[in-house]
């Protein structure tokens, strides 16, 4: 079973920098995909940014060009860099994780604990 613990929120000021980390406790190399979702006060959680084992990103057209979605295999890391934040980004975000199980002949999903991030203006 996989498990993701985030870390990195926090306070930032609009258009600051933050950097939000996802480790996971088997390597990502198992892990099919990965991703960050966030979820605001009286919004349904979104998709923010997702990186697969190959490596190709996507990213939710309101984050494009502020936020980068990277791993580092060596440390089992997801990082989310959120540079120019906005005060709608203020959400509480959460990391994902997509692995095939052959056992049961479909993706398990694990989520993180989630991380409060507050931008402010």
């Amino acid at each position: 079973q996989v498990q993701l613990v985030e870390s990195g929120g926090g306070l930032v000021q609009a258009g600051g920098s933050l950097r939000l980390s996802c480790a996971a406790s088997v390597s990502i190399f198992e892990i099919n995909a990965m991703g960050w979702y966030r979820q605001a006060p009286g919004k349904q959680r979104e998709l923010v940014a997702a990186i697969t084992s190959g490596g190709s990103t996507n990213y939710a057209d309101s984050v494009k060009g502020r936020f980068t979605i990277s791993r580092d295999n060596a440390k089992n890391t997801v990082y989310l860099q959120m540079d120019s934040p906005k005060p709608e980004d203020t959400a509480v975000y959460y990391c994902n994780s997509k692995r095939y199980s052959g056992t049961y002949g479909e993706y398990l999903e694990v989520w993180g604990q989630g991380t409060l991030v507050t931008v402010s203006s």
